[in-house]
């Protein structure tokens, strides 16, 4: 991805130098779903962050360490593709009349601090409608990569633009509607408002990407495939295969490989915000 020399975004809250610890002297939740946390991308995090929240008896430590060349670059691409996304966003909202809000991103390591909770580096990158923040520990990318097979720079800017597809479906109030679903439904019938929410995030991201790439010549050769291979590799068919070794369609909570590939994919060719209406879509 073509990124280096351009605009960083000012909306970037860098606590990586102080980064806070939290040690559990008991409880705490089983390894397998931590993992399955970190593999997970978006959604709402409010009931993970609660659980990791009032763990027994834990303690919060600060540490203050100097951030890497490879972790200050990092820094640097991620604003970058912030900036990006607020170019994009600003842009297509205002032919719909609608302002666009610039969220701030939290980049943080170990664990942060949310209006949804405490967050941990076990969440996994998260979008706060509280606070309308993402959060980022960037380590997450080497579980992408290392755990996931999922390498890459575009890889990283899909995992922001998805993030950012949530606060543009926030400032669109689509958030709230679906929230809203939450007490009346079964907790199965909810999953598939979920699973709407998170492939319409990932169109929102494809939409990024196609306009990004419009105005500002973006892309490598293999960054599409990278992309691609990114929002394939988080399904939840294949994280639930990898993890338990089955695959429970009543449990998803963000579509399967091929519906996250199909609609980022159709948001990346379309770059038309109204083709991604997952709601009313008959088949995801």
């Amino acid at each position: 991805m073509l990124w280096k020399g351009r605009r960083q975004s000012d909306n970037v809250e860098d606590r990586r130098g102080f980064s806070g610890r939290q040690v559990a002297v008991g409880g705490g939740i089983g390894a397998v779903v931590v993992t399955l946390l970190i593999l997970l991308l978006g959604g709402n995090p409010e009931k993970v962050l609660q659980t990791l929240q009032t763990q027994p008896s834990s303690q919060t430590q600060q540490e203050t360490r100097a951030l890497s060349a490879e972790e200050q670059e990092m820094g640097e691409f991620i604003s970058v593709v912030l900036a990006d996304t607020e170019d994009v966003w600003n842009a297509v909202l205002s032919q719909e009349s609608i302002q666009y809000r610039e969220p701030k991103l939290v980049l943080f390591s170990g664990a942060a601090e949310s209006a949804c909770g405490f967050a941990q580096a076990a969440t996994g990158p998260f979008y706060c409608p509280g606070d309308e923040k993402v959060y980022i520990d960037l380590s997450f990318f080497q579980e992408m990569q290392q755990q996931l097979n999922a390498p890459g720079d575009f890889a990283m800017a899909y995992v922001l633009s998805h993030e950012i597809g949530h606060h543009v479906q926030n400032l669109l109030g689509i958030m709230d509607q679906v929230e809203e679903q939450r007490a009346r439904l079964s907790e199965t019938q909810f999953n598939r408002f979920m699973v709407r929410l998170e492939l319409q995030a990932d169109f929102l991201a494809g939409v990024w990407a196609h306009h990004a790439q419009q105005t500002k010549s973006i892309l490598e050769q293999g960054d599409i495939e990278e992309g691609m291979n990114a929002a394939a590799a988080v399904g939840d068919d294949r994280i639930m295969r990898q993890q338990m070794g089955t695959v429970i369609p009543d449990a998803f909570t963000h579509g399967t490989s091929a519906q996250r590939v199909r609609w980022f994919k159709r948001g990346l060719e379309t770059g038309d915000i109204r083709q991604g209406d997952t709601f009313a879509a008959a088949e995801l």
